[in-house]
């Protein structure tokens, strides 16, 4: 298929008819006001669309997300900038210059750079998937079972990086996810691991009911524990109506080799697997910061660090959606609720994928296109009611969240979903108070099913009997199904040297200090 015929066949999938395009709309809205919420994540706002998405086909419910993902990360920057409060993680550096440009009354303006900064590295990142995913995906067809092993156990080895500051407690989260991979039959062997006599576990633990209880069963139990309530009184500006102001020409030439960066530098971060938005957001904050004239007046209210923060966490988006598409791997904990919703479908996702079915990819990329145009228009609609939408009181906003998580967790006309939703809300709340890692934990279960399919395929095809080989033979084929070739080779050398640097990174900089 020709990049014309994608460009086709996506625009074909937008507008559906009409109906389908009114949905995306519809998407758009629920994503901001789902990112404007505080405690609502992206991967949350996604995880409560899923329930609109049970009677949809694959391609149109990957659209329909789609829009909720990239709209939510917009919308964090709303209550980021009118009250100090980051209604997704990722734009809490939006907060440090965004908040104190409100105070001076010039909040029209913080959202107005927010919402163009959102727009420039979304549309970027679009791009970038859209010309490299399709490449991409045909390389990894090449791809031994031994490359795939390499390239997921990459993705497991972020772990060490992923929360520099607490490398034990996330490493820890981490081994939860993989022990909760670990629950059902075993790939070899077929017998069952850790099901406790439940054939409903037989299969593996349930993705969706575990992400929607670690992240919006989580929150609500966890609002309804905070004294202070927002309400409109708490904005800024006439009751948090604002006016927003796009930047004006000189502002943005000003800042443009800010937005270029930090759009480039999203993409990059967004595409390593478990790296993600936030990540992207506070690294490409500290960039400019360092490579700014005046770095003093970061965190005092000036329109740099708002760019680099939303052009850094939109980007990420497209960035997370080139492993999905391409090798079946989710970008981040959003991408993985995606790769679930499509699993529940019958998508096999892999390399093969858009070989099959390259409309998946045009699809995503008319919708991210869409997406990141109407929702500036839609952001800035809801930024001048906000404050009262914040005014609902969390006894009214609070069930009608767990009523959409325990909907979005009933699969298969079952309530085992339900079930490991509200354990897995209940397991949250003690993570978040013994501050493990929630991020870890999904890295662990997304990616370690996925790492011990490719370990046992290759093990397999490398016909190792046991029985009749000896130790030194049994590890000289394992060793060479696995890390034979020089792809795997490469990337295990990665490997060994991210797991690592916690302990010679801290050697080097103490050397250059």
């Amino acid at each position: 298929m020709s990049l014309g015929q994608m460009f086709v066949s996506g625009l074909s999938a937008v507008w559906g008819g009409g109906t389908m395009f009114v949905m995306v709309i519809v998407a758009i809205v629920l994503g901001t006001i789902f990112g404007a919420l505080p405690g609502v994540s992206a991967t949350m706002a996604v995880a409560l669309g899923l329930t609109f998405t049970y009677t949809m086909s694959p391609v149109s419910a990957i659209v329909f997300l789609t829009a909720i993902y990239c709209s939510s990360i917009t919308g964090g920057s709303i209550t980021a900038i009118l009250f100090k409060i980051p209604g997704v993680p990722s734009s809490a550096p939006t907060t440090f210059d965004g908040y104190p440009m409100a105070q001076r009354g010039e909040a029209g303006k913080a959202l107005g750079v927010a919402l163009m900064a959102s727009a420039i590295g979304g549309l970027f990142s679009a791009l970038v998937m859209f010309l490299l995913s399709t490449p991409l995906s045909r390389a990894a067809l090449a791809f031994s079972n031994g490359d795939m092993f390499a390239i997921t156990f990459l993705g497991l080895s972020i772990l060490v990086v992923l929360d520099t500051e607490h490398i034990l407690t996330t490493i820890i989260s981490g081994l939860l996810g993989l022990l909760l991979a670990c629950i059902g039959q075993d790939p070899m062997a077929g017998v069952a691991r850790l099901t406790f006599g439940q054939t409903s576990l037989l299969s593996g633990m349930e993705m969706i009911p575990v992400l929607i209880g670690l992240f919006a069963v989580t929150e609500v139990l966890k609002q309804t524990n905070t004294k202070k309530r927002l309400s409109a009184e708490d904005g800024v500006g006439n009751k948090g109506r604002v006016n927003t102001k796009m930047p004006s020409l000189p502002e943005f030439i000003a800042i443009k080799w800010t937005l270029i960066r930090c759009s480039i530098v999203g993409t990059v971060v967004g595409i390593l697997p478990g790296a993600g938005a936030t990540i992207a957001s506070f690294m490409c904050y500290t960039m400019e910061n360092k490579l700014s004239k005046y770095p003093e007046k970061f965190g005092t209210g000036i329109i740099d660090g708002i760019a680099a923060s939303e052009a850094a966490n939109n980007a990420a988006t497209g960035g997370a959606m080139v492993p999905l598409l391409c090798l079946g791997i989710p970008g981040g904990n959003a991408a993985a609720v995606m790769a679930s919703a499509l699993a529940l479908k019958g998508v096999q996702m892999g390399p093969r994928l858009l070989n099959v079915q390259p409309e998946f990819l045009s699809a995503t990329f008319i919708t991210m296109i869409v997406t990141n145009i109407v929702m500036v228009i839609v952001a800035v609609g809801i930024a001048k009611v906000f404050a009262q939408i914040l005014a609902i009181p969390y006894y009214y906003l609070g069930p009608i969240i767990l009523l959409l998580a325990m909907i979005g967790s009933f699969s298969e006309g079952n309530f085992v979903g339900v079930t490991v939703m509200v354990i897995a809300g209940i397991v949250g709340i003690i993570v978040k108070y013994m501050h493990l890692n929630s991020a870890a934990i999904v890295l662990g279960l997304v990616l370690g099913g996925m790492c011990e399919k490719y370990f046992s395929q290759a093990f397999q095809k490398a016909h190792i009997v046991t029985d009749t080989m000896t130790a030194g033979d049994v590890v000289q084929k394992a060793f060479g199904a696995l890390f034979g070739t020089p792809i795997a080779a490469i990337v295990m050398i990665a490997c060994i040297l991210l797991l690592l640097s916690p302990i010679y990174m801290p050697l080097i900089t103490k050397k250059k200090a």
